[in-house]
């Protein structure tokens, strides 16, 4: 019998929030939790809700036509989460990704992304707004979203390959429908556009060559991402996992590849750029990433918060609690009890799941991994 998400979640309620002894902390931008990271990325989900059935995050088998996702009521209004967005810019976040689900269900998304853009950083500049997307609503939505204000967008693609790419997303979508929303999304002006590939041995790593071969050069940068533990209904074993040490091999013995500097603290993926006949960087090839989620833990620099559709704060991908921030959203709390909230939050975490992975007993039939006994967070709940 399918458990209820409360069952499997643990929720910081809104009285705890309210028992807690918040000291007043005006926001300064200068932010950070108790190993020192800053807080500088957050992460909003406006749905829990995707047209894709992935079986590294939405298995068909679990997310069916009875699984019981949330009502509207309980989703945040794009008011709200323009407000939690102003609160945590305070705090030092630059960078706001809006997720999903997917995100391009969410209906009238570009009046919130125009909320977004209207908002500052701590030090008065623009955030940097982007969202992540499966591509399979991008091409008649890219042009709104820029015209709103989105700067960036990320799609999701695992494969090349029709028969693949059908058997990955798992609802028979066409590969060509979501080419044609990158090549809209590039046509709009949306710059920097990257492509995500969850790459898991067995399954689509023959295609980890042609991917890189169709990008060169595109404008586009391919990440490749290696298949990941979270939340515990994907079925999850290490040895699906392609380790990214192998995966550049595999890149450098067909194309020439020359290391980068990271482009910024925190950066997630490591760098590798197209090279030309000198051996050196041609930017106007590009490069590719490698996200290496399970065999390099980034976790000692990792700046990133997650919210959820309903209002809960996320401290990492891989949590196992969130803080309930509706109720003070919805309770008449002012915005310096909120912040404050915000800030008592964030300098409490010591979140360090993928430096700890491999000390962490198993648990449950597929290889699931738990901390303190607890179910982790869906990735399709917190975003990717």
């Amino acid at each position: 019998m399918r458990q209820n998400r409360t069952m499997v979640e643990h929720v910081i309620p809104l009285a705890d929030l309210r028992r807690a002894a918040f000291v007043a902390q005006p926001p300064t931008g200068l932010l950070a939790d108790t190993r020192g990271r800053p807080l500088r990325d957050l992460r909003i989900s406006v749905t829990d809700r995707c047209n894709f059935r992935c079986n590294y995050c939405m298995p068909k088998e679990v997310f069916d036509k009875n699984y019981p996702y949330l009502p509207h009521g309980a989703l945040l209004r794009f008011e709200e989460i323009a407000r939690l967005a102003r609160l945590f810019l305070a705090h030092g976040v630059r960078k706001i990704r809006l997720t999903g689900g997917e995100p391009l269900l969410r209906k009238n998304l570009p009046a919130l992304v125009a909320q977004l853009a209207a908002l500052r950083t701590a030090d008065g500049q623009a955030p940097d707004l982007t969202l992540t997307t499966n591509g399979s609503l991008l091409a008649r939505q890219a042009r709104a979203l820029r015209d709103a204000g989105l700067n960036r967008v990320t799609v999701s693609l695992d494969s090349l390959d029709e028969a693949v790419f059908r058997r990955m997303n798992d609802v028979d979508f066409p590969v060509a429908q979501v080419l044609a929303g990158i090549e809209a999304a590039r046509a709009a002006g949306l710059s920097r556009i990257k492509v995500n590939m969850v790459v898991q041995r067995g399954i689509n790593e023959h295609e980890i060559v042609p991917m890189a071969r169709h990008f060169r050069g595109t404008g586009a940068t391919l990440r490749f991402i290696e298949y990941m533990d979270v939340g515990s209904t994907n079925g999850w074993r290490m040895e699906q996992v392609l380790p990214s040490a192998e995966l550049i091999g595999r890149l450098r013995a067909e194309l020439p590849l020359v290391p980068l500097a990271p482009s910024a603290a925190g950066e997630t993926a490591e760098r590798w750029g197209y090279a030309n006949a000198a051996g050196q960087h041609d930017p106007a090839l590009g490069e590719v990433g490698l996200i290496s989620s399970v065999t390099r833990a980034f976790c000692h620099d990792c700046n990133r918060a997650r919210l959820s559709t309903e209002g809960r704060l996320y401290l990492c991908l891989f949590a196992t609690q969130g803080y309930d921030l509706r109720p003070l959203l919805r309770g008449g709390s002012g915005d310096a009890a909120i912040a404050s909230a915000i800030a008592a939050i964030w300098q409490a975490r010591a979140d360090r799941y993928s430096e700890l992975r491999g000390s962490l007993p198993a648990s449950g039939a597929q290889g699931a991994q738990s901390v303190q006994g607890a179910r982790r967070v869906e990735m399709s709940y917190i975003g990717g």
